[in-house]
């Protein structure tokens, strides 16, 4: 019978989107096993859309009245008769729960004292001051499993792999199928809901007239919220004639990645709508400041078409008292970023 494993990861969208190759390098040696990842609810459509992922453990559906029912979630973790669970990100609630499900290989870092409490298998893992990225940090974790050949950033890059799991609506195929000879269908996320630092609302809007004046065509995505944060501060209107259409709020995530698999690339600070657009094979550039541990080194999105920017200067103390005001990620220039995005090449659907 063939094994099944639980990964847990179960916070933010591009931490599971670089939690991929470690679900990839379980299909690829351990052949025929099952991989099941546990996670929030706002991450299903990207287990949905990982040929790596059989099923999705879901904690948000186990809940009542804001706090997860234990004895529900320990009746599901029995249920998959795993092999072994890999603690990516550390839950105390989740290393308890797969204790006394009796889950036989039970990995976590050395890093947290619950994980000497509940795992059986632990990991020496040193995140924060580590010169690896994030990818390679989660393959570490498999060192209990039979990971031993250390793998490099590009042959990780690999592992990462995204397909819509449901179809683009034939609205939005319409309109991106409207571009002419040369054009780029360009996506531009220019919040980040404080999960990294921002390039900053003129520099996005400088950056729609420059692609706009370039003959590409700029699409804006964000959050429902987002959306009318950037009608409060009048940014529509200030650039409303660069803009083909306002994507903020309309899509659920699953038509969202679908959207992103049908234009050229996108345009973000260290988002998870950067790493899904990497994923999903399309043009990815990464906007970041050059502060550990939130440089490119750590969080670059992995992808056939992925690059960054950084600001080319030593760890800008400065940055960390005042982030708000971090001028680092704002001395990329709004013509440097047109002029990566110029070098595209059209892409193909997926």
């Amino acid at each position: 019978m063939s094994p099944t494993y639980l990964v847990s990861r179960t916070d933010a969208i591009g931490d599971v989107v670089l939690t991929l190759p470690l679900c990839g390098w379980l299909k690829q040696h351990h052949p025929g096993c099952r991989v099941v990842l546990i996670g929030r609810a706002y991450t299903a459509a990207v287990a949905a859309a990982c040929p790596w992922v059989d099923d999705f453990l879901e904690l948000d559906s186990l809940a009542a009245a804001g706090k997860i029912s234990s004895a529900l979630l320990l009746e599901e973790m029995r249920s998959y008769a795993a092999a072994a669970i890999i603690h990516v990100f550390p839950n105390k609630l989740l290393a308890q729960l797969a204790q006394k499900a009796g889950i036989p290989v039970r990995i976590g870092t050395r890093n947290r004292l619950f994980h000497w409490l509940t795992c059986n298998r632990l990991v020496a893992l040193s995140r924060r001051h580590s010169p690896l990225h994030e990818a390679q940090l989660n393959l570490q974790l498999l060192a209990p499993l039979g990971y031993t050949e250390k793998l490099d950033l590009a042959a990780v890059s690999e592992l990462v792999r995204l397909l819509p799991a449901v179809p683009l609506s034939s609205h939005w195929q319409k309109l991106l199928a409207a571009r002419q000879p040369g054009q780029l269908n360009v996506i531009l996320h220019p919040r980040s809901r404080g999960s990294a630092r921002e390039w900053g609302l003129p520099h996005f809007g400088q950056l729609a007239r420059l692609l706009h004046a370039a003959g590409h065509r700029v699409f804006i995505s964000g959050t429902l919220d987002e959306g009318a944060e950037l009608a409060m501060a009048d940014w529509f209107r200030e650039y409303k004639k660069y803009i083909t259409a306002d994507l903020t709020g309309q899509l659920a995530l699953p038509e969202f990645i679908a959207f992103i698999a049908a234009a050229d690339g996108l345009v973000a600070g260290s988002t998870g709508p950067l790493h899904l657009a990497a994923a999903l094979g399309r043009h990815a550039l990464g906007l970041y400041p050059p502060i550990r541990p939130m440089h490119p080194g750590r969080w670059a999105p992995l992808g056939p078409h992925a690059d960054y920017l950084v600001f080319d200067r030593p760890d800008c103390q400065n940055c960390r008292t005042q982030p708000a005001a971090c001028t680092c990620i704002k001395a990329i220039a709004a013509a440097t970023v047109a002029a990566r995005v110029g070098q595209w090449q059209p892409l193909r659907a997926t």
